[in-house]
């Protein structure tokens, strides 16, 4: 019996095979968990779907939600609701978007309003926005909620540009929430992983020597799976971590401890 058997788990944000969420999913699955999914529009629909199949989950517990529509949040809750689950126990938030002109170049040549509301609104609002919703369906369970983040939140990423401030804010959201939960028994963290090769990465400019960077800059000389990620995530979200919350978790081989890398001839 896995480490999560019992749990029912809501995964927000599975895009494709080598999406962090799909690792997470895979995780949860292995250790027991029930999940349920969202998807974002048609296109994502029968990848999610497959996904559930594939892991032996109840592929009629996916369901569409576009995280920049209330509406479609409250009915995700109202949907799950009235399916089997009683209640839920883990909600993870695997989101971030910034329009695609926001990810190259210079922050202040590349950001606009328009670019900084769009990023903060799905990368970071959304997540107070789904944990609000979901509330009365984790009362008295002894909760999870887990977000993904970056550390472009705290360190200046080349190209990041805007989505390092969403990330600040995902991550500023993360301890509010917390603070705010835990009297209900619900613990509120979240994950900052190392660069991952996922559909959303591709879009950041220069993604290739970021990867190439944190492979030279991490103790462990490599950078992460979301295999590992996943790992990580099931400990977060089960009994296991039960005395953590509010805590951002790096997943990165290392990297954030170097404030600067050595070359192999270097004295």
């Amino acid at each position: 019996m896995g480490f999560m058997a019992g749990k029912k788990a809501l995964i927000v944000g599975v895009a494709s095979d080598r999406s962090i969420a799909t690792g997470i999913a895979e995780a949860f699955a292995r250790e027991g968990a029930e999940l349920a999914f969202t998807y974002q529009n048609d296109k994502l629909e029968r990848r999610v779907v497959k996904l559930a199949e594939r892991l032996g989950q109840n592929s009629e517990l996916c369901f569409p939600c576009d995280v920049a529509s209330d509406a479609e949040i409250a009915a995700v809750f109202e949907q799950l609701g009235k399916s089997s689950w009683d209640g839920l126990d883990v909600l993870v938030h695997s989101v971030g978007f910034a329009p695609r002109d926001q990810l190259e170049g210079g922050f202040a040549e590349a950001v606009t309003r328009e670019g900084f509301a769009i990023a903060h609104d799905i990368s970071s609002y959304s997540l107070a926005a789904l944990t609000k919703a979901a509330l009365p369906m984790m009362q008295d369970r002894q909760a999870a909620v887990l977000a993904l983040t970056y550390n472009a939140a705290v360190r200046v990423v080349p190209n990041y540009n805007v989505m390092g401030l969403a990330k600040a804010s995902l991550e500023s959201c993360v301890r509010f929430l917390a603070a705010d939960l835990g009297p209900q028994g619900i613990r509120v963290n979240c994950i900052s992983a190392g660069p991952v090769k996922t559909l959303a990465a591709a879009g950041i400019g220069g993604f290739r020597k970021m990867l190439a960077y944190a492979e030279k800059a991490a103790p462990l000389k490599r950078t992460v799976t979301i295999e590992e990620i996943g790992n990580a995530a099931a400990f977060l979200c089960s009994d296991l971590a039960s005395g953590i919350t509010g805590e951002t978790t790096f997943v990165d081989a290392g990297s954030n401890i170097m404030a600067m890398t050595f070359d192999e001839d270097s004295g």
